[in-house]
């Protein structure tokens, strides 16, 4: 299956039909490797994949993607946009259709509305588990409203490489205050031992490195990972018994790697004022026999650290999964006005607490999901502040809590936007927040009943060749 084309979905509100609906900080992650570019004449279409993880429902037999690369029709222009969509090869349509049709007919009616396209299948099944191919094409360039341009693509490589690769769109914190791109630009390399992905790594030009096969150390084994690198695994990459760390650095993406086994301290460590990275679609897991002080956590964010989103990704079979901040001696002061962190879309199942524990900070959570743990979810404790939105909750003996050890206590936000299915109570005892992110993300929030359906056939690593 080609990974490509992968979009987290920033929706329209297409009820308001209008372009200027509220758009989150996006940043379109494209094709390392695609055989087509955006098409730069109005004569080449160029054809887009769509992943099931770049497919939200909408309602009734409405599915929906964005961002596309070009801007479709618009209240002045009805009939403007070029798009086709195909159903395993086979044109759908109408075109340019009135969206309370795509909800409540459907049958392969669609509309390119602005940036976004919403469209049903051709018997009203769910594009999400039919398990059909949908494409779709487009010609022209891209407006100057959208994500896209003509300009090499953020996170791509000049010099392609063999076979299909991981792309996706970055959402949140990573995209505030500046932009994460890691090797933009680079030559691909592709490294299968441990010595060769060390050297890889390190240093801070540019660099798009991809992992094959199993690379494994022993203990507690740290490889420095230097700033504006991109990490992608091929198909059954993994990285076990290693600690990655970032630390001083910046400009960092790291996708589709399954990481097994890190001891002591994290899988991921971003730490000492690091700065715009992002972690996407991995897997994180350890195992339940070592006890609670063997494997360290899955990622930790600490030391005034900054400008991070993790999405996608699985946490689980482990006691700790994660830990944004630290306490130490001065950890106030470093951590001070820093600490954002965006989580969304992550899948957590049999783990015990940390999902995660916030020290000083303010992380946006949102369409997470957490099943069946046996400690607490999310923890917000020294004053840090966590809001969330539209998460789920199954199985979970304490979703939210701000009663930890008789620290210091946080805050929370959105409480009330989550669906909590045979939870135990929350623990909070502080007062509400209303703080919300800096960011706009309305657009891109799925219903909190959807959470399992899509999170499940969406999180976790995909198969890059």
């Amino acid at each position: 299956m080609t990974f490509g084309s992968l979009a987290l979905s920033t929706l329209l509100l297409i009820g308001s039909c209008s372009k200027n609906a509220d758009k989150p900080v996006t940043v379109p992650i494209n094709d390392l490797n695609a055989s087509q570019s955006l098409a730069t004449t109005a004569t080449t279409p160029t054809v887009y994949t769509m992943d099931v993880s770049s497919i939200r429902k909408d309602e009734g037999y409405a599915y929906k993607v964005s961002p596309i690369p070009v801007d479709g029709d618009s209240n002045t222009a009805p009939t403007a946009s070029t798009l086709k969509v195909y159903e395993n090869g086979v044109a759908l349509g109408p075109a340019h259709s009135v969206h309370t049709d795509i909800r409540d007919l459907g049958k392969g009616r669609f509309s390119h509305w602005a940036n976004g396209l919403y469209f049903s299948t051709s018997d009203n099944s769910s594009p999400l588990t039919n398990g059909r191919k949908y494409t779709y094409t487009l010609t022209g360039t891209a407006s100057s409203g959208s994500s896209s341009s003509t300009a090499p693509a953020t996170g791509s490589s000049t010099a392609p490489a063999t076979g299909s690769v991981l792309s996706t769109v970055l959402t949140g914190y990573a995209a505030v205050n500046g932009t994460t791109t890691g090797g933009k630009g680079a030559t691909a390399v592709t490294v299968s031992t441990l010595a060769a992905f060390k050297s890889a790594v390190a240093g801070n030009s540019p660099k798009i490195v991809y992992v094959s096969g199993t690379i494994s150390g022993s203990g507690l084994t740290p490889v420095y990972v230097g700033s504006n690198t991109t990490i992608i695994g091929k198909t059954g990459a993994v990285i076990q018994s290693l600690n990655l760390y970032l630390f001083t650095v910046s400009n960092i993406i790291i996708q589709n790697i399954t990481f097994r086994n890190y001891v002591t301290e994290c899988g991921i460590y971003v730490k000492f004022q690091s700065h715009h990275v992002w972690i996407d679609h991995c897997d994180f897991a350890t195992d339940r026999s070592h006890g609670w002080d063997y494997w360290g956590k899955d990622i930790g964010v600490a030391e005034g650290s900054d400008y991070v989103t993790i999405s996608w990704n699985k946490f689980h079979d482990t006691y700790l999964s994660l830990l944004i901040g630290s306490i130490s001696s001065d950890a106030v002061a470093a951590n001070t006005g820093k600490l954002h962190v965006t989580i969304h879309h992550n899948y957590w199942y049999n783990v015990s607490e940390r999902e995660p524990t916030l020290v000083f900070g303010s992380i946006h959570m949102y369409n997470n999901y957490h099943l069946n743990n046996d400690g607490y979810s999310i923890g917000a404790r020294y004053g840090g502040t966590v809001r969330t939105d539209n998460e789920y909750f199954s199985g979970c003996k304490k979703p939210l809590t701000t009663n930890l050890d008789g620290d210091p206590v946080g805050y929370f936000s959105g409480t009330t936007t989550n669906v909590y299915n045979n939870c135990g109570k929350n623990d909070i005892t502080s007062s509400l927040s209303t703080w919300l992110p800096s960011y706009s993300y309305s657009s891109v929030l799925d219903a909190a009943a959807n959470v399992p359906t899509v999170v499940t056939a969406g999180a976790g690593v995909k198969a890059v060749n």
